[in-house]
């Protein structure tokens, strides 16, 4: 179908059709007994105040509260939504009493977690029937799911690690703030009774069904296709294209940058050295970003002297360079890696009389080995690397790892951890699951209990062929296959959840969907 469907270079769609953005329900006021308390005495607040601050109390047992850059920029925040007289008054976030407020959406939440099986089951079908309404659009006749179809809530902004914006209040999106795209001759969707669109555009340049631009960062949100769609697969094709086409000329690419660490200019060997990072640990580029905005995260061209140290020998290993630093949304990169001499000797170089703060590579810009790298070949830059690198690593792995033999969670098993040492490569962690210790407790329960099943038929097993050497008749041989069979249908159940077992201790800190949906090439596990 994609094949039959080409379009003239930069059209995305002829047509596009869809209900536009569900916006999240209004606020609804708390209870009357429901109170917020100011220096001890409660206080009636206004309705947009009290939205606020139920952000603000929901949040109470959660450590961003504790964060005196979040505390001061929620309550800069607050106060500017105030009515002049609660602004009189709600003068120091010491003296607010938000506990009555979240104790409120606590039990809320913890009612609705008891609600009987026939309520839960009406709520399911109310979401479906949303998703069904808006979850999906019309793109070239074809009916496609549409990824996030509904508009942020309004609340706190979080950020990644030490984001300096922490705190702040995220508005509400309204149909005002949104630009709808859709195809000329499509039903155009209508806005919420009583309001009207930013604007309407017919672009069919751009993949977006609606756009609007968030309040904290001045940055545009879309609303785009699920991933399994024809737009997303198509991009992710192409992608998975370059980087097997980089598979091709990788070795001219890594003899080439070899020589480089030896050439004159150092320009040359700092841009060199990189991209063996880039290449060998699969490091982001890093790009250049603007002070004071985000936490300070950095990548392979922005890394600065204090972000790496230099062993000629550690741990029996010689030329260890240890990395620590925080790269993306602020997630913590830490490897020690034995690397090639010339390599060590550049950083000797680079790291000569500069401050710990000054940058590593500081004659070079992403841009700069990105232009080098389309030279080298068409459409490549820095982060086709990973890519290659990830979906490598898989097919390397698999072929290591699975045995023909093994039975499916066995099989199942192997596939998981050579997910692993591609999410390890891309350092995609997460923190162990809140629910970790209660569901491994369970499985270790099933575990015992089918321990116990297996001892038992191993017990009728052997009572079964005692049985058949005293009587030697059809009827007792018969017994003891069926007995056997129970046993072997036990014990494959009990390997079955061993295997569960391991593999959830494998995994509790590493997050496998990163790479599956993003570096992994498809192709590799359909063919495995």
């Amino acid at each position: 179908r994609w094949e039959e469907e080409k379009k003239e270079d930069g059209v995305k769609w002829m047509q596009l059709e869809h209900r536009g953005p569900y916006f999240v329900p209004l606020y609804e006021p708390l209870p009357e007994d429901v109170h917020f308390y100011y220096d001890g005495k409660p206080l009636k607040l206004s309705l947009a105040t009290e939205e606020i601050a139920t952000f603000y109390a929901k949040m109470l047992d959660h450590e961003y509260t504790t964060k005196e850059i979040f505390q001061n920029n929620f309550f800069h925040d607050w106060r500017k939504e105030m009515t002049s007289e609660e602004q009189e008054i709600i003068k120091d976030l010491d003296k607010c009493d938000f506990k009555e407020i979240h104790k409120y959406f606590v039990d809320k939440n913890e009612a609705r977690k008891a609600l009987p099986k026939e309520e839960k089951q009406k709520l399911k079908e109310e979401a479906d029937k949303i998703q069904e309404e808006y979850g999906y659009c019309i793109l070239d006749g074809h009916r496609e799911k549409i990824g996030n179809f509904k508009t942020e809530p309004p609340g706190l902004f979080r950020g990644r690690g030490e984001h300096p914006k922490m705190g702040m209040l995220k508005k509400r999106i309204m149909p005002e703030d949104v630009i709808i795209n859709c195809s000329r001759d499509s039903k155009i969707p209508e806005p919420p009774e009583g309001h009207r669109w930013k604007e309407v555009r017919f672009d069919n340049t751009v993949t977006w069904l609606a756009s609007w631009t968030e309040n904290i960062q001045n940055t545009f949100k879309y609303i785009m296709l699920n991933p399994s769609s024809k737009l997303k697969g198509e991009k992710d094709w192409e992608k998975y294209e370059v980087a097997r086409r980089l598979k091709g000329v990788v070795h001219t690419i890594r003899a080439q940058y070899r020589r480089d660490w030896k050439s004159k200019e150092i320009k040359e060997r700092q841009r060199a050295v990189a991209l063996y990072f880039i290449d060998k640990l699969a490091l982001r580029a890093g790009n250049e970003k603007e002070e004071g905005e985000t936490a300070d995260t950095v990548g392979c061209c922005s890394l600065r002297v204090e972000h790496i140290q230099l062993h000629p020998q550690l741990d029996g290993q010689q030329h260890v360079v240890e990395f620590d630093f925080l790269g993306k949304d602020s997630i913590r990169y830490y490897n020690k890696v034995s690397v090639e001499k010339p390599v060590f000797k550049n950083l000797q170089l680079f790291m000569k009389n500069k401050e710990p703060t000054d940058d590593l590579f500081d004659q070079l810009t992403t841009s700069f080995l990105n232009k080098h790298l389309q030279h080298l070949m068409d459409g490549l830059t820095a982060k086709v690397f990973r890519t290659y690198n990830a979906s490598i690593t898989l097919q390397e792995q698999l072929k290591a790892l699975t045995n023909p033999e093994d039975n499916v969670a066995g099989k199942l098993l192997s596939y998981n951890r050579a997910n692993r040492a591609v999410a390890i490569l891309c350092n995609h962690q997460r923190s162990v699951p809140k629910t970790f210790a209660r569901s491994m407790q369970v499985l270790q329960e099933k575990i015992d209990a089918k321990k116990k099943q297996v001892e038992e038929a191993q017990e009728e097993v052997k009572k079964a062929e005692d049985e058949c050497k005293d009587t030697g008749d059809a009827k007792a041989e018969a017994n003891v296959e069926k007995k056997k069979k129970l046993l072997k249908r036990l014990e494959e159940q009990l390997a079955k959840l061993n295997v569960q077992a391991t593999d959830k201790e494998e995994n509790k800190q590493i997050a496998l969907g990163t790479s599956k949906l993003n570096y992994l090439d498809p192709r590799i596990s359909v063919a495995w």
